[in-house]
């Protein structure tokens, strides 16, 4: 895959969970060369200090401007790098497509909101001769799968990477699994089901939360087979969504049932203990204990647990994941403070098994 140029836009938000589709971009991409991101709060430093302290010589500029006056390169794409509330493009943004369509630069979006549902940025960017990626705008009917059952011929370990809440580093984690894997001489794939997966360059997956419902199941099966049928992967990594309890938006089931992965890894943040930005509803996060005897009930084991720390001191987290190992007999790791080395093993058995 040939990387095109792009920087990112995060309208102030680079330093917030908001911005978690730049922090993806940020640590790595397949799709684009991210030559800078463009945040007016956070400009002057580097993007990877920002994000989690690790210098990445990736600068933050002031302005789009400031980044053509000051890189001296050339991008293609600009990107909108923010989720911002339900999903639509504030005034604050659209001023800045528009600053970024008259600076000759093609938008790549993944918000609910589509760029070229905006007539006055779609009619700059035809009259510029730019292009217009809505990432999250649904596939034609006639593109839909329903699921038949193919799923069956499928014969690479399937590991659904779950998660007790949203916007816990499911993705991330899978992306690290897939590297740790592919470091350690295996051939992994992950299979992608958001908007940020796709840009960073991962070929096989949907965008789940704009499938409609009756087809989310054959499109995850779809888009397995498919993978396996072009590359016949040791192992498949499946980015889960959201969570299997929570309220606003229940998912996971679909991971174990119609993807047919009997492994998981779950993801969890100890500190959380309400699901994200629903604090004012009566609804909590279970244990994870709690959440593998569900997640055995829907047919899969869970061989493993990741932790995101955030609101967390590290030492802190390693004593929690100490003491769940120690009480789950499972591994439990830390994978942005110590990677994921210890779980490669456990794949690595699950792999020659499944080939005896």
């Amino acid at each position: 895959m040939k990387k095109s140029n792009a920087i990112v836009i995060t309208g102030g938000y680079l330093d917030s969970s908001n911005a978690k589709t730049a922090h993806g971009l940020i640590r790595g991409t397949e799709r684009f060369n991210i030559l800078g991101i463009v945040d007016h709060k956070s400009a002057g430093k580097d993007a990877g200090e920002v994000l989690d302290g690790k210098h990445r010589n990736l600068p933050v500029y002031a302005s789009i401007p400031d980044f053509i006056k000051v890189s001296g390169e050339k991008a293609q794409y600009c990107v909108i790098g923010v989720a911002t509330k339900g999903g639509v493009i504030p005034d604050s943004l659209h001023d800045l497509l528009v600053e970024a369509l008259n600076h000759n630069l093609s938008i790549v979006n993944g918000l609910h909101d589509y760029v070229s549902d905006h007539e006055d940025l779609k009619a700059l960017a035809d009259k510029k001769g730019l292009e217009i990626i809505d990432v999250r705008k649904p596939k034609r009917f006639k593109d839909l799968h329903f699921w038949n059952g193919k799923i069956k011929e499928v014969k690479s370990v399937k590991v659904a990477v779950l998660g007790t809440d949203c916007a816990l580093g499911k993705r991330t984690t899978s992306r690290i699994l897939t590297e740790a894997m592919t470091k350690a001489g295996y051939k992994a794939e992950m299979i992608y089901t958001g908007q940020t997966g796709w840009m960073q360059g991962a070929k096989y997956g949907f965008i789940f939360d704009s499938t409609l419902n009756d087809f989310i199941s054959g499109e995850m099966e779809h888009a397995v087979w498919q993978c396996y049928q072009d590359v016949k992967p040791d192992i498949m990594f499946i980015e889960g969504q959201s969570a299997l309890r929570n309220p606003s938006g229940p998912a996971g089931a679909e991971w174990i049932v119609s993807a047919d992965a009997d492994i998981v890894v779950l993801q969890h943040n100890p500190s959380r203990k309400q699901y994200k930005d629903m604090e004012y509803y009566p609804a909590y996060i279970p244990s994870v204990k709690d959440e593998i005897d569900l997640i055995k009930i829907y047919g899969a084991r869970t061989v493993g647990i990741t932790v995101n720390t955030m609101k967390m001191k590290t030492d802190e987290a390693r004593s929690w994941a100490n003491q769940t190992e120690s009480e789950l007999n499972i591994p439990v790791v830390l994978p942005l403070e110590d990677g994921v080395d210890r779980l490669v093993s456990v794949f690595a058995d699950l792999i020659r098994k499944n080939k005896s």
